[in-house]
């Protein structure tokens, strides 16, 4: 099918007038002998370099898929310790997210002088906004015990603080491109958005000073932080980074003196990217006397899991929930995250796929509030750069409810895709999202290299 020299105005205007104005709007138009050719796009769950080895013996179907992540250009010194924790470490995905979820919940007990999970949700949004700048455990610990307010920064949390919902007010997205079987680090690109004025100017409590030595614990110590990260099921190709952030966190704080007096203690826990398997970690969790659950993975567990949260009077902070919706959940002040809302994701996805210029745009995403959600904020970003409804098809997949459960079957979506002649299909998925590469391939869906 060839365009003709209006359509393709008619979408290089679109995407010139688009938000993100500085992108290279139609830099890579295809080549008119191959525009019936589709090309992939994806998301920070598959987005992934362990993403390819989920298609087994067509792991090559990835090559040129192009997608987006929440990620800030990480130091490398940053990645070298995380590499101290995890040699054998390939991405980065949400490792400084979750290392900076488990430091500031750390500054935020040193603040409240107490492990009682209320008194530290107060202090964490103030941790993040006002106060003295610090961006190291032993510069923001010792802020603390002498009970200073501090503003923390540090790698993922670069430009603004949190929101009074306990969110970033900004993000950094990268767009990721696979050359073979893997990520083209040269290729990667960043871009800011958020808001900087909507971080929160609310002041916390004042902060409580350290007292030398303690013969009672009556403050609750040790602080118990508990994990429910995805540690199996269809999240569980991005748990190597968040575990690697963790574990990072945690031996950097105890090795600036720890938290009001003793070393952090960490409990492991699995939420299996499953509701049942989450619960009965949280269940764990709280007849241990965690005080901070750090997830779950994915928004859609940690929406199931949050009223059991709240019940037990424990902290939530997620280091990769993006649901927008989850903003608006009746938390109790106990949910937080360093995971920006993909209100922000979707407009930088939207910009990506419009620099191709693509006529036909078909969006798949898992069958739950992240998938819906995501798909929902990308269709409207496209809509309003100029892409009309006739130009999206929206299709939805049931993940599987567990391991057991039969793959992703996408035999009907993909051929709905190939009739409708979409030119890019974004797909919006974790490692069961493989499956829907596999049925565009096995409907003669032409993928683009």
């Amino acid at each position: 099918m060839f365009k003709s020299r209006a359509s393709r105005a008619a979408t290089l205007a679109a995407c010139a007038t688009f938000l993100l104005a500085t992108s290279a709007c139609g830099t890579e138009e295809p080549d008119e002998a191959t525009t019936h050719q589709v090309r992939l796009y994806g998301i920070d769950g598959n987005m992934l370099n362990s993403y390819p080895a989920e298609l087994k013996d067509r792991a090559d179907l990835v090559d040129g898929m192009k997608g987006t992540t929440p990620l800030t250009p990480l130091p490398e010194d940053f990645k070298n310790r995380l590499r101290s924790v995890d040699p054998k470490l390939t991405d980065f995905s949400y490792a400084a997210e979750a290392y900076d979820a488990v430091l500031i919940s750390a500054i935020a007990a040193q603040l409240a002088g107490t492990t009682e999970p209320a008194a530290i949700a107060k202090q964490i949004v103030g941790v993040t906004n006002g106060g003295q700048r610090c961006e190291t455990a032993v510069e923001c610990l010792s802020l603390a015990r002498a009970g200073q307010d501090v503003e923390y920064r540090s790698v993922s949390l670069t430009r603004a603080g949190f929101t009074d919902a306990g969110e970033p007010s900004t993000a950094s997205y990268a767009t990721l491109h696979f050359d073979g079987q893997q990520l083209n680090d040269g290729k990667t690109e960043f871009v800011g958005a958020g808001d900087e004025s909507a971080a929160s100017t609310k002041a916390p409590p004042k902060g409580k000073k350290q007292r030398g030595g303690r013969t009672d614990r009556s403050d609750g110590s040790p602080l118990v932080i508990g994990g429910l990260m995805p540690q199996t099921g269809d999240l569980s190709l991005a748990n190597p980074p968040m575990a690697a952030g963790v574990a990072l966190a945690i031996r950097e704080i105890n090795a600036a003196g720890g938290v009001l007096g003793e070393p952090v203690v960490w409990i492991d826990g699995d939420d299996g990217t499953n509701p049942a398997i989450a619960k009965a970690t949280v269940a764990s969790h709280v007849a241990r006397n965690v005080h901070v659950i750090i997830g779950a993975g994915a928004s859609g567990i940690s929406r199931e899991v949050l009223p059991q949260v709240v019940a037990a009077g424990k902290v939530l902070f997620a280091p990769s929930n993006t649901d927008a919706s989850l903003t608006e959940l009746d938390d109790n002040g106990l949910y937080f995250r360093t995971a920006p809302p993909d209100s922000l994701q979707g407009r930088a996805l939207a910009d990506v796929i419009l620099r191709d210029g693509p006529q036909k745009i078909a969006i798949v995403a898992r069958n739950d509030s992240y998938g819906k959600g995501l798909q929902g904020n990308v269709r409207a970003e496209l809509e309003r750069a100029g892409i009309g409804g006739d130009r999206l098809k929206l299709l939805t997949y049931d993940p599987p409810a567990d391991a057991k459960a039969s793959p992703v079957d996408f035999t009907a979506g993909a051929k709905e895709i190939k009739d409708f002649g979409a030119e890019a299909v974004l797909i919006i998925g974790f490692a069961e999202s493989a499956q829907v590469i596999r049925g565009l391939a096995d409907a003669g869906v032409q993928i683009r290299h």
